[in-house]
Parts: structure tokens; C-alpha cells; sequence
């Protein structure tokens, strides 16, 4: 088979050229972002974060965009197509982030690492920098992540619950504005009505997860499936007695956790422990 010649030049990963299209009509119709956002009634922070590819926006953000820019249907075709591509997740976890598409509940432990449909841009590129990514390969991860979380601010949101190890919460970033905005996201995500936040305090004790970062997934029949993962793999569980044992270790983790109301005054006191960047 003769190999496919590139004949725009413009990216074929769904949400590169999404992101790259955006860029391109702002870019010939001479206007800034902050116009852009005035002349369409959104904040115009919403309008570069689609242009980097840190998000994707919703339909009616997108259709009003088309109609801007005298494109009817166009970007909402691409929108589409960068919505379902999964090729920017490595393949491991491509059959899970279809089934976390179609999931009705979510629930997570968190050992070490703040779950990624709740991290902030500066959360995300500092985590993944340290697993080796760089350079483009960085950025279109920290997209991809990021683009995940549109699953919490769809019309119907399926309801989240994470449960953190303190050991999360104790574990801050480098950048320390950056990981203000981490545990501010935090305390601010478990005031939604379907977003849980729990926190497992150290004194605990040793329990069912003690090394287990793992994600419950309900699906659409009714069946629970289990996803587990480290620093350098993950394994997607379907067995029904595997789930059923990684679940009954999961309700002891939440029988011992700080109360939703008990986790948020925890997450603060942390972030009053984080030094301020002194203003100029």
C-alpha cells in the first residue's frame, strides 16, 4: 500500500487539527481572543484553552463558532471526530477510555497521584514530565488528559466519586502556585453536586489498597468492571470475582475515609500550609 501523502500539511489527530482549525480562522479574521469571547458571549479563556487542545468545548460553543466564522457544520464535524479519537492515549488504555465513555458511575482510590479527570494543566505537564514525556509529546498528553474531563461537564455527567490517600494531598508539586490551583480544584470540585471527594487519612492504617490505584466503572447493563495501574502499566478487570474482591476492599477504604464535609476542611487546612508567591 503506498504511503498516504500529507497534502494540506495539517495535522490528521483529530484533536491537533480541531484545536489547529480554531487557530486558523481567529488567526484570518485578524481578532484577538478577548474579542472573540466578547463578540460571542464566552469567556475568552475558554476560546485559547480549545486552541492549545487543553479542551475541546461543548456543541453549542462549537455550532456558535461555525456560524462566527461562516463554516456551517465544518467545526462541529471536527469537534465530533476529536471528542470520540481515543489514538492520543496509548493503546493500553484505549479499551478503558472507551468503556469510561460509556460508564454510568465512576469510582476511584487515589495511592499517590490526584486522578486525572480532576487535575489542573499545571498538575497534569509537572506528573507526566516526570514519567519522561517532552517537547510535543508532553503537550499532546496533557491535552488528551485533560480532554477526558469534558466526561464531568457533559449535559449528564455520570456521578464521581475519588476516594485520596493523604499521601496525595502530602505529595505537592514544585511549582508551588501550581499546586495551590491543584488543591483549590480539589476543594472546589467536592462542592458539585455529582462530584465526591473523600480523603483517607495516614491514620488509617494499612488497608485492602494499600498499593492499589484503581477505577470502578458501572456500565450502561448494570456490570462493574475495575481498571488498576501503577507508574508504568494498567490492567483492565472484567472477571467478576476479581471486581467483586477489589470492591469489598474498596468499601472498607470508604468506611474508614473523612466524610465528604470532613475531606474539604482537610484539603484546606493543606492548602493554608502552601507558601504564597509573594506579589510585585
Amino acid at each position: 500500500m503506498p504511503t498516504r501523502r500529507t497534502v494540506t500539511g495539517r495535522s490528521r489527530e483529530p484533536r491537533a487539527r480541531f484545536a489547529e482549525e480554531l487557530r486558523i480562522l481567529r488567526a484570518e479574521r485578524g481578532q484577538s481572543l478577548r474579542q472573540l469571547g466578547e463578540r460571542l458571549g464566552w469567556d475568552w479563556s475558554l476560546f485559547g484553552k480549545m486552541e492549545k487542545g487543553e479542551t475541546v468545548g461543548g456543541p453549542e460553543v462549537v455550532q456558535a463558532l461555525d456560524q462566527h466564522y461562516g463554516t456551517p457544520g465544518l467545526l462541529l464535524a471536527l469537534w465530533e471526530l476529536a471528542v470520540s479519537d481515543q489514538s492520543q492515549f496509548k493503546e493500553r488504555y484505549r479499551r478503558y477510555m472507551a468503556l469510561e465513555a460509556e460508564a454510568t458511575s465512576l469510582w476511584h482510590f487515589a495511592v499517590s497521584i490526584v486522578p486525572g479527570l480532576l487535575q489542573t494543566p499545571g498538575y497534569a505537564r509537572e506528573v507526566l514530565a516526570a514519567g519522561g514525556y517532552k517537547g510535543d509529546e508532553l503537550e499532546q498528553q496533557v491535552g488528551a488528559r485533560l480532554g477526558r474531563q469534558e466526561l464531568l461537564t457533559s449535559e449528564d455527567p455520570p456521578p464521581f466519586r475519588t476516594i485520596l490517600s493523604e499521601a496525595v494531598l502530602r505529595t505537592p508539586l514544585r511549582d508551588a502556585a501550581a499546586w495551590r490551583g491543584q488543591l483549590e480544584r480539589l476543594a472546589e470540585a467536592g462542592e458539585r453536586g455529582d462530584v465526591t471527594v473523600q480523603v483517607l487519612p495516614q491514620s488509617a492504617g494499612p488497608h485492602g489498597l494499600v498499593s492499589t490505584d484503581v477505577w470502578f466503572l458501572r456500565l450502561r447493563e448494570g456490570r462493574p468492571v475495575a481498571y488498576t495501574e501503577n507508574a508504568y502499566w494498567g490492567e483492565l478487570i472484567e472477571e467478576s470475582t476479581k471486581v467483586e474482591r477489589l470492591q469489598r476492599a474498596y468499601d472498607v477504604v470508604r468506611d474508614l475515609a473523612l466524610s465528604p464535609p470532613e475531606s474539604r476542611k482537610f484539603i484546606l487546612r493543606i492548602l493554608e500550609e502552601v507558601p504564597c508567591t509573594p506579589s510585585t
